[in-house]
């Protein structure tokens, strides 16, 4: 029987993200891959996961290099089908599937996407329509059994074990994983071996982004290079004159309105930062934001403290006190929910952009299992190892953006959640007290809510709650 051609769309990689970005690809084309071997690597907003081949044979066509960004449920690759290979069983789940809030093709795109996205369809040909699913979270090849992401592992690829956002951070630091120390058990390189490596210089010597794996490991040129006049442009920037302030003539030199010229090089977006600029024009299209502030006054705390513990215990206080802002609200159907539990989105600053991962049960944690959960949380999203169902369902937010600096601001309203409070920079402040005035030490506190699911009365009553519990002695 003759080979037939399949092309394979972009699946689902979790709660119907849009787009994820190559990271490495596995093979090159003209590779011979067999089913479920890792395919390429991928960054989406919320993890770096490896997708599995989903059939055995030749590899025709990539659609990308590294550091492109691909749309869910366009072509990812194509192959040329071996069937004296193992292939998967007519009609067997794959696990390649969109959810419901994915991304839809455009009618002009050349590469036709079927309905459910991620599956196996003929070259050119749109796949059957069937029954709508329900997104698992499950992301790809035969790996589902529940529905948790599977996919981050540690694999071995030319002869070094690293996991997916391991060798992700590699390339971006520029390290060669293959020379760099492994500590963890079996051989694994670790994230903090990568990182070490990079400190010290041990392991330099790769461009990141620019090399791919062959099937035997070999290292290999990016298989399709970005299109357009690089080596014109490589040519122009070998050239480029010095700045001055003075022209050619010798006069001053009159600087041109920004409107005139870009000196910098346009950057897409991709992965976190790509996602957090999405969410956050939908949250500034969608919520009538209205801000109240004022000052925790924490001058009768006793000794030294926790402060993102006081204000975990201080915003559950507020919850109890007026549940309001405690809820998530839909605009399209004007309905609210309000929550019996408190799980408090923090809001974690990394280069690749903002985090909010999620600590759950907050109303019934102490201090100490507060600062242990976030410190947990903060390690995962530093080595990009957090679970995608820690980065949502939270019921209220927190940033503390005064660890680094500023007393108050306008944090912004992330639906279905109706508020958040942002902590502003601890300062020395006179105060006005019977008799006099006195030196207290006190922190900004802005509160943002929506003003369609709630009051101003009942924000003010919640600001008040939540003062009151930060100005308790501990």
């Amino acid at each position: 029987m003759a080979n037939t051609k399949k092309t394979f769309l972009l699946p689902d990689l979790g709660e119907g993200l849009p787009d994820a970005t190559i990271v490495e690809w596995y093979v090159k084309e003209g590779d011979t891959i067999r089913l479920d071997d890792n395919l390429v690597s991928m960054e989406t907003a919320k993890a770096v996961v490896d997708v599995p081949s989903p059939v055995s044979g030749k590899v025709v066509r990539l659609a990308g290099a590294a550091g492109d960004v691909i749309v869910t449920g366009k072509m990812l690759a194509e192959f040329e089908i071996d069937p004296s290979m193992p292939q998967r069983a007519e009609g067997q789940d794959t696990g390649h599937h969109h959810g419901a809030g994915s991304h839809a093709p455009e009618d002009g795109d050349k590469v036709v996407a079927s309905d459910e996205g991620g599956v196996i369809s003929d070259a050119g040909e749109e796949a059957p329509k069937g029954e709508a699913r329900a997104d698992s979270g499950t992301v790809v090849g035969a790996m589902q059994s529940s529905d948790a992401v599977r996919s981050e592992q540690a694999i071995a690829v030319g002869g070094v074990k690293a996991m997916p956002a391991v060798r992700a951070m590699a390339r971006k630091l520029g390290v060669d994983i293959a020379r760099v120390r492994a500590s963890g058990a079996d051989g694994v390189v670790t994230m903090d071996d990568v990182k070490r490596a990079a400190a010290d210089g041990s392991a330099s010597g790769i461009a990141p982004s620019a090399r791919v794996k062959g099937t035997g490991g070999a290292e290999l040129p990016a298989s399709r290079p970005h299109p357009g006049p690089a080596p014109q442009a490589a040519a122009q920037s070998t050239t480029a004159p010095a700045r001055s302030t003075l022209s050619h003539g010798g006069k001053p030199m009159r600087t041109q309105p920004p409107g005139v010229s870009a000196s910098g090089q346009p950057e897409q977006l991709k992965g976190v930062r790509r996602n957090m600029a999405r969410v956050m024009a939908d949250a500034h299209a969608k919520v009538v934001p209205t801000t109240l502030c004022d000052d925790a006054d924490l001058h009768a705390w006793l000794g030294k403290q926790d402060i993102t513990a006081r204000l975990v215990r201080a915003i559950v206080a507020a919850c109890k006190t007026v549940p309001a802002l405690n809820a998530w609200f839909d605009g399209e159907t004007l309905t609210r929910t309000l929550h019996p539990h408190v799980d408090i989105g923090i809001a974690v600053d990394t280069e690749d952009g903002l985090f909010v991962p999620a600590l759950r049960n907050a109303d019934m944690l102490d201090g100490t299992g507060v600062r242990g959960a976030i410190q947990r949380l903060r390690a995962q999203v530093e080595d990009r190892t957090i679970p995608a169902t820690e980065l949502s369902g939270y019921t209220i937010s927190l940033s503390n953006f005064g660890m680094f600096a500023g007393r108050y601001a306008t944090p912004v309203v992330v639906p279905p959640c109706v508020a958040i409070v942002g902590a502003g920079k601890l300062s020395h402040d006179v105060v006005a007290v019977m008799g006099g005035i006195e030196v207290h030490r006190r922190m900004p506190i802005s509160l943002t809510f929506d003003h369609r699911a709630c009051t101003g009365g009942e924000a003010a009553r919640f600001l008040k709650a939540l003062l009151d519990d930060m100005a308790l002695p501990q």
